[in-house]
């Protein structure tokens, strides 16, 4: 069971333009205090079949963590434009928020982010330079969520078991709607390295 589960990520600018920071809130319940910081990173992946190209844009420490609802914000840098591929800067790329407590990565959410020109005629008619300053990012709103069990070093209240079971197995939310409905693909790992199973 975890002990920290995402209940809203909120884009606070999207669409932008490609080159401008990445802004975002992430909300997370917590069922047990944790004494140590929760790390999350920002990674962009232009070219999904080579992971040296992927980029770390940011990454952050939230801690310690109390019981309950918990929020921060989290801006992250845009990426460098120099070591992405020609063919890889139009069309669609990954943005991949991961959250990691002692090294052990419990969390990952993946979004699809599209890059096209701002103007029809520049989509109609590319220049041969990308021109970076004249791209913008539209992200989507549908994460795919992937949780990983990890060994937490508390162990939550008791009288939570109830409520911890509800919590592990709910839907994710998508990003900017957490009353929507679940329209990402959310993955448990099951328990002693089962496989993993979609709820």
């Amino acid at each position: 069971m975890s002990i920290v589960t995402i209940r809203n990520v909120e884009f606070l600018n999207n669409p932008a333009r490609f080159l401008d920071p990445y802004r975002f809130r992430v909300t997370f319940e917590c069922i047990a205090p944790l004494p140590d910081d929760l790390e999350w990173r920002l990674i962009y992946v232009s070219s999904p079949g080579n992971e040296d190209l992927d980029q770390e844009l940011d990454d952050c420490l939230v801690g310690p963590i109390p019981t309950g609802v918990n929020s921060f914000e989290f801006e992250g840098s845009s990426p460098n434009p120099n070591t992405i591929p020609t063919e890889d800067v139009l069309g669609v790329a990954a943005l991949i928020l991961t959250g990691s407590y002692k090294e052990q990565e419990f969390v990952r959410v993946g979004y699809y982010q599209n890059t096209e020109y701002d103007s029809d005629e520049l989509k109609e008619n590319p220049p041969s330079k990308i021109q970076f300053d004249r791209l913008v990012r539209d992200i989507s709103e549908k994460p795919r969520v992937t949780r990983f069990q990890i060994k937490w070093d508390v162990a939550p209240p008791q009288q939570l078991q109830g409520a911890v079971g509800a919590a592990n197995s709910a839907a994710v939310p998508s990003a900017n709607d957490l009353e929507g409905e679940d329209d990402g693909d959310v993955q448990m790992d099951g328990p002693n390295g089962a496989p993993a199973q979609t709820v």
